[in-house]
């Protein structure tokens, strides 16, 4: 039985090959990582940006000539994603974020500066933000991300509860 890492790559790939074809250009915010390399296996021309706090330094990745740009579980570790947002001019935007569980507390590494939850997303949060930087929603898909094997109330609710949100937008 595949992990719930597995089963959400190959949700992921499944809608980027959805709406991009093979060879196109993607502009993957984040540091390379197992999804863009199963991308660029795919076929696709990925380059990721490279590890600087896109919050503040992401001017240089403006002006990409890809096109479509990839966010993957990005935004949630942002303090501002509108910022770079609202000034990307790549004409398509893939982007997939965790949902808020009611019932788990925020993700919060406290080993680790970037590696915590400053947002953890309703889809209408998510759409808000999409919507006032300028993208409009063409598609989006939802699953829940169970943990085979384990036993207990959470592990229950995971079964029927949203866990990732996945958009495919273009410019408005």
């Amino acid at each position: 039985m595949s992990t719930p890492e597995q089963r959400r790559f190959d949700k992921t790939l499944a809608f980027v090959q959805k709406h991009l074809p093979k060879k196109s250009q993607i502009l993957d915010l984040g540091t390379a990582n197992t999804l863009s390399s199963l991308l660029a296996q795919e076929g696709y021309q990925v380059n990721n940006t490279k590890g600087e706090n896109l919050d503040t330094d992401f001017q240089n990745y403006l002006d990409s000539t890809a096109d479509c740009v990839t966010a993957f579980e990005i935004f949630e570790h942002m303090l501002a994603p509108f910022n770079i947002l609202s000034q990307l001019k790549t004409p398509k935007l893939i982007a997939s974020v965790p949902l808020k569980l009611w019932f788990a507390p925020a993700y919060w590494n406290e080993q680790d500066e970037w590696d915590k939850h400053y947002h953890e997303f309703e889809q209408k949060q998510f759409d808000y933000l999409l919507k006032h930087t300028g993208w409009e929603i063409k598609d989006r898909v939802c699953w829940a991300s169970p943990d085979y094997g384990k036993i207990g109330i959470r592990p229950l609710l995971r079964y029927i509860t949203p866990r990732y949100y996945m958009v495919y937008c273009e410019r408005a």
